[in-house]
């Protein structure tokens, strides 16, 4: 296997692991509190934030632990990945999310694949999803850009974790994480209408966040690794 090869496959793991956690821990949130809104929210939280920790140890070394398609972007724009790289991580980060999405399902005991119904759609979503996705990737720059990446894990997850709850989007961040929801009819699904606005969002917040760090971490370091 290649190096790439290894890379993609890396990928295509981590981002379907996360999609897993993310909806397998709002589907069980949906069980064990099923009268009470915010403690699922929590439950869910909690899980996704220690899931991301993890899952970036296990696969930064090997491919950076993007999960991701802006931060592959906002990479390559920093001159890290390549474009055609970007285009390889892409095309398993996307498939991953939507198989992560059917594991999680399949192990409740749901239909694999359930189309979301529910609607997010509003203003104040979008400004949301700009926030969390700005900030998740000027966390990530300013750590590669002060030579920190060490701290990438906890402070990944510690991001995510609390910005379930200071945005009102839930804090998706994530092109492919947000395709892959849509195939859950759960706590964390989205339903297809809601998807454009969400990646257009997410992709105002990726060009908010490389101008931001260009202004902020004006000298670059090349780094390939989350940890």
């Amino acid at each position: 296997m290649t190096t790439l090869q290894r890379r993609l496959l890396a990928e295509f793991l981590g981002t379907a692991l996360l999609v897993a956690v993310v909806v397998g821990s709002g589907i069980m949130a949906a069980k064990l509190s099923p009268s009470d809104v915010g403690l699922q929210l929590l439950e869910n939280a909690a899980a996704t934030a220690a899931g991301l920790f993890v899952l970036i140890l296990i696969f930064g070394p090997v491919s950076g632990a993007h999960f991701n398609p802006v931060v592959s972007i906002v990479d390559a724009c920093g001159g890290g990945l390549k474009w055609s790289e970007v285009a390889a991580y892409v095309t398993v980060q996307v498939p991953g999310a939507i198989f992560g999405a059917i594991l999680a399902n399949s192990m409740f005991g749901a239909a694999p694949v359930s189309i979301s119904t529910k609607v997010r759609l509003s203003p104040s979503l979008w400004l949301s999803e700009i926030v969390a996705t700005a900030g998740l990737l000027l966390l990530i720059a300013a750590l590669a850009r002060t030579n920190r990446l060490n701290l990438a894990a906890p402070a990944v997850g510690a991001y995510i974790g609390s910005a379930y709850f200071f945005t009102a989007s839930t804090s998706f961040a994530n092109p492919a994480v947000t395709i892959g929801r849509v195939f859950s009819d759960s706590f964390a699904g989205i339903s297809p209408a809601s998807v454009p606005g969400f990646v257009i969002a997410q992709l105002i917040g990726a060009a908010l966040a490389v101008v931001l760090t260009r202004a902020l971490f004006p000298a670059k370091e090349r780094v390939d690794s989350l940890v």
